[in-house]
């Protein structure tokens, strides 16, 4: 499919102030152009919950552990990711409820936070008769909902590691060669 010679644009410009920070210019290019359906306000609203979604991938990949799939087929790792968002969507949930119960925006609960005391509530849930499960799992949204993080608008950090890599080398065959060079080494 060919590319169009020409293609309309419609350009949002606007500015980001935030107290003890250099003032930011944005321009926002779409292809939304009935101002109409698609309100400028509404736009610009819209473009700042990427962060929101940047995070929430952050989350999926590093504070969950999907940064490396171990799936050696397709169908595994296919899997793999299901589980991984099963597990991502049950953490939300929990965030969400408890979040909704006690009068706390959910997307200000900690998906760290709420991880760990799930991991510590388990074997709690797991040993529970039918009628103590109720009063656990609504001490565990108590819990969930005083681990907070402020609102922290226009934020932006540098894409860095935090950890320093290993100074071994990368391995390039499998792991059997390598055994077989060093024993006859």
């Amino acid at each position: 499919m060919a590319l169009p010679e020409t293609l309309i644009v419609r350009e949002i410009s606007y500015y980001i102030f935030i107290p003890g920070f250099r003032t930011s210019s944005v321009s926002l290019i779409t292809t939304l152009l009935d101002t109409e359906t698609y309100p400028t306000l509404e736009l610009v609203k819209l473009y700042d919950c990427r962060w929101d979604v940047e995070v929430n991938l952050k989350h999926l990949k590093t504070t969950l552990g999907m940064e490396v799939l171990r799936g050696k087929t397709p169908a595994m790792v296919g899997k793999e990711l299901y589980v991984y968002l099963l597990a991502y969507n049950l953490l939300r949930t929990l965030m969400w409820e408890s979040g909704t119960t006690y009068g706390v925006p959910p997307v200000r609960l900690s998906l760290q936070g709420t991880r760990h005391h799930l991991h510590n509530f388990i074997p709690q849930l797991l040993a529970a008769s039918s009628a103590q499960l109720h009063q656990i799992y609504r001490t565990l949204l108590k819990v969930v909902v005083h681990k907070s993080v402020s609102d922290r608008p226009g934020r932006s950090e540098p894409r860095v590691r935090k950890r320093r890599p290993k100074a071994y080398p990368l391995m390039k065959q499998p792991r059997h060669q390598y055994a077989e060079q060093w024993q006859t080494a």
